[in-house]
């Protein structure tokens, strides 16, 4: 059982966490200050001089607070992109049975070899829905993809095939194989050597260069590959540091009953290295999902580019920042469930 929460009251909190030292003391005031400062400017255009229902942008900048209805007029261009307007349904569906596999994914109680069939059958109506082409629906080529379901598309894939190329490039540079690890070092450096957006340019630019002529990569798939190779070599640094934490004695002791290599590290090691390295992979996965939005460098409607889209309306001009707060708001979301869940994981498993 955990130790007893100590009872100390209100009083008894503020003394302890806000006026314990003069320079607890001397902080609270600042930031109390500030808040003074910031606070009531903020809920007055946000939400006091606010307009949420304008049906022209002249009522909006008449109110002189934040144009909100610009969101509500706008907002299937921000979170659908350039889809074909009368089918933007099939994106949304698209998004739901992403997340509903995702959050099912996160219980427990689904951990079993059925959750695989769930993943294929979701992506394979995912696939569906977004191209069309079959049971009715009209064809849509992925360059007309964008928005959010788009987002969630490159990162659930990126974190899905980056994952076990990382553990495979960390088993790799902690190989005996001169040869093996050489190449995962060499592929590791390189990669985190350089940024993101220079591996979206040398896929959407230089890659088809190299290509036989005739033979096309689609862009969209060029930029998943590019941010699967990023996020696996982080990876691969993050897990080989949690396999160096584990005792030597546990790699004795798989020796010592008998266990091949592959069995020492999947049923002994990597189970622990995985434990210890849960808080640097869940930053890992939340630096993915916000970094999808470099991909609008390379010309695709990504959930930025789709705010930017909507923004260049003229009617609509100069509503900015409503934009986009509105799409940091739809990232806040998606990176603190992320960070919420691996906390309760990280408890579950501690309490153990």
């Amino acid at each position: 059982m955990p130790p007893p929460r100590p009872r100390l009251g209100i009083l008894g909190w503020c003394r302890a966490r806000l006026f314990a030292t003069p320079l607890n003391v001397l902080l609270t005031v600042l930031l109390a200050w500030l808040l003074l400062m910031l606070l009531p400017p903020l809920v007055q255009w946000a939400w006091l001089r606010a307009d949420f229902s304008a049906s022209t942008p002249q009522q909006c900048r008449a109110a002189g607070g934040a144009c909100w209805a610009f969101i509500a007029h706008d907002y299937r261009l921000i979170l659908f992109g350039v889809y074909p307007y009368d089918e933007q349904w099939r994106p949304l569906v698209a998004a739901i049975v992403l997340l509903a596999v995702i959050i099912c994914s996160a219980v427990r109680r689904f951990w079993h070899p059925a959750l695989a069939l769930a993943w294929v059958a979701a992506l394979a109506a995912v696939a569906v829905l977004m191209w069309g082409g079959v049971l009715g629906l009209t064809s849509v080529e992925d360059s007309r993809w964008g928005g959010l379901p788009l987002t969630m598309i490159l990162s659930t894939f990126g974190i899905a095939f980056a994952f076990p190329l990382g553990l495979l490039l960390a088993l790799g540079r902690r190989s005996r194989m001169p040869a093996v690890k050489a190449l995962c070092v060499v592929y590791i450096e390189l990669i985190r050597g350089v940024p993101l957006i220079s591996l979206l340019f040398m896929s959407s630019v230089m890659l088809p260069l190299f290509l036989p002529e005739g033979v096309d990569i689609d862009k969209l798939l060029r930029a998943q590959i590019a941010i699967i190779m990023f996020a696996a070599a982080y990876i691969a640094e993050t897990v080989r540091g949690g396999l160096q934490a584990v005792p030597r004695g546990q790699y004795e002791g798989a020796e010592s009953i008998g266990l091949s290599y592959w069995q020492t590290m999947r049923k002994i090691i990597l189970p622990q290295a995985l434990r210890i390295v849960i808080p640097p992979l869940v930053s890992i996965f939340i630096s993915l999902f916000k970094d999808t939005s470099l991909v609008v460098v390379i010309g695709i409607f990504d959930l930025t580019q789709s705010a930017k889209a909507a923004l260049a309306d003229p009617q609509w001009r100069g509503f900015s920042i409503e934009a986009y707060l509105f799409i940091a708001a739809i990232y806040f979301i998606f990176c603190f469930s992320i960070s919420r869940y691996s906390r309760s994981l990280e408890a579950r498993i501690y309490s153990r």
